[in-house]
């Protein structure tokens, strides 16, 4: 417990300081860090499940689907359905150079697909969900930042205290029912506080319910990669933090919070009618 603390209260507070600042260029790197690290930790699952996988082939496109949401930033011809198009066209084709053995063609293509939209394309959606709109965006990136931490950190503290049912004991057996509900209860409860306490000038039912959709789609987002750690035989993506494991296992929640919540907030319009 106490090498996570270490380890996280740095982490979470270069993220929030990445984050309220106001210079496009650093967050984006640290994006586009932060997914090439991810990708690297992917690749290393997919080879321990015997899938294989064309890294490079990997790291390049997901760079340019990062890069593609910051041209559309900027009014650039270039969007991200076309480059995800170009992408699902040139990648098979240029597989076939890559591919040293053809017997594993189709597990290798299919794994490296995977990993560009997994990684690459669904954290891509944090820089508009940032930048489209300064004035809101840092509030929305913070509002999902802080919800998928209370929901991990309530989870797991009272997952640990009074969890007894399984909530998918094939895919993670430590992960109890008690644990989820207290996870979604902690995020609904810190949307309410970030609602009344930092975004006074925001609807509060309409950030709660973000904030409860931003849960549950992080609870999907950390079983989803417990299941791809479990086919591989693997406790954790990789190493890089001390008591976390890998990076990978750090943002696992919000591959699946942050487009869902780009979603959400562009849609919120459809139920306020």
């Amino acid at each position: 417990m106490k090498r996570r603390i270490l380890t996280g209260l740095p982490l979470a507070l270069a993220v929030v300081y990445l984050i309220v600042q106001d210079r496009e260029w650093l967050f984006v790197l640290a994006v586009l860090a932060t997914v090439e690290i991810c990708l690297h930790e992917y690749f290393h699952i997919s080879r321990e499940a015997g899938l294989g996988g064309w890294p490079w082939l990997g790291y390049v496109a997901a760079g340019l689907l990062c890069l593609g949401q910051v041209a559309n930033l900027h009014g650039i011809a270039l969007s991200e359905p076309a480059l995800l198009l170009l992408m699902v066209l040139a990648i098979p084709v240029a597989g076939l150079v890559a591919a040293s053995d053809l017997k594993n063609y189709s597990s290798a293509l299919a794994s490296t697909m995977l990993g560009i939209l997994y990684v690459g394309f669904a954290f891509s959606w944090i820089i508009p969900l940032r930048f489209a709109d300064r004035s809101v965006g840092w509030r929305l990136t913070v509002l999902l930042f802080v919800v998928v931490w209370a929901e991990d950190i309530f989870a797991y503290v009272i997952g640990r205290l009074a969890g007894r049912i399984p909530l998918a004991k094939t895919i993670s057996p430590k992960k109890t029912v008690e644990g989820a509900v207290a996870g979604l209860a902690g995020a609904l409860l810190v949307a309410w506080g970030f609602s009344h306490w930092f975004w006074q000038t925001g609807d509060a039912k309409t950030v709660i319910l973000i904030g409860g959709l931003v849960a549950v789609a992080g609870q999907a987002g950390d079983l989803v990669e417990s299941a791809l750690k479990r086919a591989a035989n693997l406790k954790d993506s990789g190493a890089i933090l001390p008591g976390h494991g890998g990076l990978l296992d750090r943002i696992d929640s919000l591959l699946f919070a942050v487009p869902t919540l780009w979603l959400v907030w562009n849609l919120k319009d459809l139920w306020h009618r």
